[in-house]
């Protein structure tokens, strides 16, 4: 009789606790997260059984890196603003460029910089080839700094060149993602050989609980950074690796990666290596005061403003999606984006369509297949609404994976770096962006544009509402998913 009567108890007690728990939720979920991202986590810990969704939720429920490297991030932050008082020296004359720039410099600490020089690599091994010839020219120093960095066939002479610049006496130092390299093919090997060639290295975001090295762990450094001597910076979209990634599924398929890297040359260098000596330090604690106070002097006539725009989660503000809107709303004529992985946030898709609704001709290259299918499918939830906003779609055909990252603003502004037009980008990556101002840099991306062009084909509205119904289910319920931050 006392066990019958104890099990209408405990189901009581069970519903109670349920109650609690989703309540509870609705009051702490929302709170300073944007209404779509609270939708998706609550959507998510009411659907699932209620102990697994908040499980996930105090996973992965904040973006917050631990306060220990807020506190290093800040620290940097104050040591860039002194250090940088006064050596601006930009030329341009757009007095409407005065607020972003003065944006970037509130939420980053790095100034905007004249003098500066800019060389486009879109070509995978040629760049590959181009970054070891810097390192093999160097005579100082040299810092890399990359998402991922994997050892094989295609990456041995860079590997090599690090050796090189060791064995020459320079100090070479090198930060790697450690999950994004867990995830590598040869992450072991990889690792055996930076210590082989004396390299000083250093993982990025470690998840490493038992050593006491934790944060949410999809939380990571996405930044691709190579600086030699404080004289020569390369950043862009591409990795260390293969263009297959060395996965059998990407083989399989005959996917290969397209990427754009730059090369700079002036005071701009200083503000690329801040980044690294930022991270540097956050990994090491060791800061890097004679490679920070190395500044190139502005190069000669003909030469481009840079301005570096850090971001991720060791600032308050989501730094590049607030730079990525603000220019949005400054366009006049022409707004062109490549991003390999574009999943927008409201306020973006609302920059981008009233910018189509008001005959500026917006542009957006994407790649035609994907290599993450939720992001994939995620992004093609959002082509509709573009399409019917006047928004040209360019998809870039298989099997390349266009993994660019720029964006043009009429023919005088142009930000280029790791960041995505996504969720994640915004919110849980490490990013780098640099703004630069000057046509000729951006005539240099309309050629790229151009190439991109030949070897896509427009996506129309009318083809693409009679798209496979359950392909478009996928598409929406992958948009869900993809607000989970």
């Amino acid at each position: 009789m006392d066990g019958f009567l104890s099990l209408p108890g405990v189901v009581v007690a069970l519903a109670v606790i349920d109650f609690i728990i989703r309540l509870t939720c609705l009051i702490y979920v929302p709170r300073n997260r944007r209404p779509q991202t609270a939708t998706a986590w609550l959507l998510a810990i009411f659907f699932l059984p209620p102990y697994i969704g908040v499980a996930l939720f105090l996973l992965l429920g904040s973006r917050r890196l631990p306060k220990g490297r807020r506190e290093k991030q800040a620290e940097i932050n104050s040591f860039i603003t002194e250090t940088t008082e006064g050596i601006e020296e930009v030329k341009h004359d757009h007095p409407w460029l005065d607020p972003v720039v003065e944006l970037n410099r509130h939420l980053g600490a790095m100034p905007l910089v004249g003098g500066n020089t800019a060389k486009l690599f879109g070509t995978y091994d040629q760049t590959l080839v181009e970054m070891t010839a810097a390192i093999n020219a160097s005579t100082k120093w040299v810092h890399a700094e990359f998402y991922i960095l994997a050892l094989d066939k295609t990456t041995a002479p860079f590997f090599d060149a690090l050796e090189a610049a060791v064995k020459r006496g320079l100090e070479v130092r090198v930060l790697l993602d450690h999950v994004a390299g867990l995830r590598a093919v040869g992450y072991r090997r990889t690792l055996r050989r930076l210590r082989k060639a004396g390299v000083h290295w250093s993982l990025m975001l470690p998840v490493q609980p038992l050593r006491g090295k934790w944060q949410r762990p999809d939380l990571r450094n996405h930044r691709k950074i190579l600086v030699l001597d404080g004289n020569v910076a390369f950043t862009g979209s591409q990795n260390i690796v293969d263009s297959s990634y060395n996965k059998r599924g990407n083989v399989r398929r005959g996917l290969h990666w397209k990427d754009l890297m730059v090369r700079f040359e002036g005071p701009i260098v200083a503000g690329i290596n801040a980044l690294f000596i930022t991270d540097w330090y956050t990994e090491t604690g060791e800061l890097l005061m004679r490679e920070a106070n190395t500044v190139p002097r502005p190069l000669p006539s003909d030469t481009l403003d840079a301005q570096v725009v850090p971001s991720g989660p060791g600032f308050e503000g989501e730094n590049n999606l607030r730079l990525f809107n603000s220019l949005l709303y400054l366009a006049q004529e022409r707004i062109i984006i490549t991003s390999p992985y574009f999943v927008p946030d409201e306020s973006m898709l609302y920059a981008i369509t009233t910018a189509a609704q008001s005959g500026i001709d917006v542009q957006l290259f994407v790649s035609e297949i994907g290599d993450q299918p939720v992001v994939y499918h995620a992004q093609r939830s959002y082509y509709e609404a573009l399409l019917r906003a006047g928004v040209r779609i360019w998809l870039y055909k298989a099997p390349t994976v266009l993994h660019s990252k720029f964006f043009t603003i009429d023919d005088e502004v142009a930000v280029i770096g790791s960041s995505n037009m996504d969720m994640r980008s915004f919110s849980l990556n490490l990013e780098i962006s640099v703004m630069v101002h000057g046509k000729t840099f951006v005539d240099d991306l309309r050629k790229v544009e151009q190439e991109y062009r030949d070897t896509s084909r427009e996506l129309h509205l009318e083809e693409w509402m009679t798209r496979n119904r359950a392909s478009a289910v996928l598409d929406n319920v992958a948009r869900l998913t993809a607000a989970v931050q």
